[in-house]
């Protein structure tokens, strides 16, 4: 009850055995563990993390200011109630390929599922941005190889290598950089910032490995449905903010409305009623298992 069911390990390795089915998963973006359960109970194939929220949610930027410590520990806390297998975004690894190998095992450690990597310099920038700069194919190589060498902890950990590439230095050199990474030992790939679906007919065509696409809002990409994506060979889909964004707006309107009104009271169909929290954090069961453990009487006996 406390924990789930499924264990870390099984976790991973459950991610493993439905990847191999060719179904399109969907993982949507968590930052709370009770956004994980909520996941979970609407039948969704996997949790993401990601590293732009959890910076949001800091009240930072997406440039890279979160440390490994911070988004591990985290990591843990979302991935941690639900039997779901969670997907975190490590950004560029946390420093130089011995860090990226260390911040692997430290995600092992966490009890994720597996983590994606990116070509990136630091300090980056949301992959939907302008102005990005990605380090050497070399370099990313090296790092690539160092993060496997972290997963030896357990071996179905899922190493993703994401590449900003296209942005950058066009379609083709994404392709060459994306396989290069494959071959240094990345399972999956993630192409950030496909313009059209032409791009990514031709990506899926040249990419041998699982590839998991971003259907973030407001960016580059075109908002494919799961049917499209589905069609066009893709194996993952994330969609990384929606729910944080989601949350913020409501946030932000019912402040305004408690503001301009002085009261909650319009907004009440807005919310999620607490039964509804109740039943989603289980709250009766808790009650259960407290009450069958203390429910007892003490009889003081007389001499």
């Amino acid at each position: 009850m406390l924990f789930p069911e499924c264990t870390p390990s099984e976790k991973r390795k459950n991610l493993r055995s439905v990847l191999k089915t060719g179904k399109l998963l969907q993982f949507p973006g968590s930052w709370s563990p009770l956004v994980s359960m909520a996941i979970e109970k609407q039948g969704f194939d996997g949790v993401y993390i990601s590293g732009s929220v959890l910076s949001n949610d800091l009240g930072y930027p997406d440039i890279g200011m979160t440390t490994l410590t911070e988004v591990g520990q985290r990591g843990r806390q979302i991935s941690r109630t639900t039997n779901l297998p969670t997907i975190i975004d490590i950004d560029t690894g946390f420093g130089e390929p011995m860090n990226a190998t260390r911040s692997v095992q430290e995600m092992i450690e966490m009890g994720l599922a597996g983590c994606h990597i990116e070509d990136q310099i630091n300090p980056k920038r949301c992959g939907h941005l302008d102005g990005k700069a990605v380090v050497s194919q070399k370099d990313m190589v090296h790092k690539v190889t160092a993060a496997i060498l972290g997963k030896k902890l357990d071996e179905n950990f899922l190493i993703i290598a994401r590449t900003d590439a296209r942005a950058v230095e066009g379609l083709d050199k994404a392709i060459e950089r994306s396989k290069a990474y494959i071959d240094a030992g990345a399972e999956c790939i993630f192409i950030e910032a496909l313009e059209n679906e032409k791009e990514f007919e031709i990506f899926r065509k040249a990419i041998s490995v699982p590839l998991l696409v971003n259907m973030t809002e407001f960016g580059k990409s075109k908002l494919f449905t799961y049917e499209q994506l589905s069609n066009l060979g893709y194996n993952i889909v994330i969609y990384p903010v929606t729910t944080f964004r989601l949350a913020m707006k409501a946030t932000v309107d019912g402040l305004l409305e408690i503001k301009s009104k002085g009261t909650q009271e319009g907004i009440l169909d807005q919310m999620q009623h607490r039964k509804d929290l109740y039943s989603l954090s289980r709250y009766e069961e808790y009650n259960s298992f407290d009450q069958n453990i203390f429910n007892f009487k003490h009889t003081l006996k007389t001499p």
